[in-house]
C-alpha cells in the first residue's frame, strides 16, 4: 500500500482487509508495549488511507468476514 503514495487509478482494489490481516497479527504480537501497538495501528491506518484515496472513480474493499 506505501508503494501507491502519489499515484493515481482509475480503479483500486483493497483486499484482506480483516482483522488478523490489517494489521498482521505479527506485527501486533511483536509490540513490546501499548504506546508501539497505538503505532503499529497508526501506521496500518495511515497505510489504508493511502490505498484508499488513490481511486480516482472506483474503490473496492473487500475481506473474508462481514465488515462495516
Amino acid at each position: 500500500m506505501g508503494l501507491a503514495k502519489g499515484l493515481e487509478f482509475r480503479a483500486v482494489g483493497v483486499m484482506g482487509c480483516d482483522e488478523g490481516i490489517l494489521p498482521l497479527d505479527e506485527r501486533v504480537a511483536d509490540a513490546a508495549d501499548e504506546a508501539e501497538l497505538d503505532e503499529i495501528y497508526e501506521a496500518e491506518r495511515r497505510l489504508l488511507y493511502v490505498a484508499c484515496t488513490r481511486a480516482l472513480e472506483h474503490l473496492l474493499l473487500t475481506g473474508k468476514t462481514p465488515t462495516s
